[in-house]
């Protein structure tokens, strides 16, 4: 007995995908918020790695902002002069007190040194910390700024497009960003990323003729 796997499969695939193409003409426009609340998580996240980076610096008195460049400096210094600023910050020898009973009643106080070890693992977290609030803080920045970018220039969002889905016609690409908003060309570049190549070129290459028939259709009742 044959089977024949291919029946009922490409009708059904067909199908979906003008679906897609449908959702994404008849509802273009109305994605805009959705990509501005996308946009604004990410001003959220940088604001997030600012603030902790301020909280921080507000509890270890003004020392964490300069913590790690201190550090770097520190490397760079003669070895008899310079003072760690790990060990100035998170000290691993402090003077004690410890009052005690003596034989007449009386509370004595006796001076020690202590040792915090806790701190030698201190330092290297929080140095770690540093360059890492600054790594992700430097990465959000440009991030935000691209985003900007791609905001501002349709040509850059041309670019993108031509980037994740190079199969397709370059000329589908400029006809769907000229005619679409920020937020249809977000949804369109999110579904790039979650849907076969080969699928989505049929998807762009249908949508760019439903908008070049849509600007004919308009164009010919101007003229009339």
């Amino acid at each position: 007995m044959q089977l024949d796997v291919g029946v009922g499969f490409e009708p059904d695939l067909t199908l979906k995908k003008q679906a897609i193409v449908d959702y994404l003409y008849q509802s273009s426009g109305h994605h805009d918020w959705y990509a501005a609340r996308y946009y604004f998580c990410e001003v959220l996240s940088f604001v997030n790695v600012i603030a902790q980076m301020f909280l921080l610096d507000a509890f270890f008195e003004g020392e964490f902002m300069r913590y790690g460049l201190n550090v770097l400096e520190f490397t760079q210094l003669d070895q008899e002069t310079r003072l760690d600023p790990m060990i100035r910050i998170f000290p691993r020898v402090t003077k004690c007190k410890f009052y005690k009973y003596g034989p007449s009643a009386n509370i004595e106080t006796i001076d020690a040194l202590c040792l915090l070890p806790l701190n030698i693992i201190n330092e290297k977290i929080y140095i770690f910390l540093w360059f890492w609030f600054v790594f992700l803080a430097i990465l959000t920045f440009f991030m935000l700024m691209f985003g900007l970018v791609i905001i501002a220039c349709p040509s850059v969002r041309v670019y993108m497009l031509n980037l994740r889905f190079r199969i397709s016609q370059l000329n589908h690409l400029y006809i769907i960003v000229r005619k679409s908003t920020i937020g249809d060309w977000f949804l369109l570049y999110l579904l790039g990323k979650n849907m076969d190549s080969y699928i989505l070129k049929d998807i762009v290459a249908d949508l760019a003729q439903r908008y070049a028939t849509k600007g004919k259709d308009y164009d010919h009742r101007m003229l009339i």
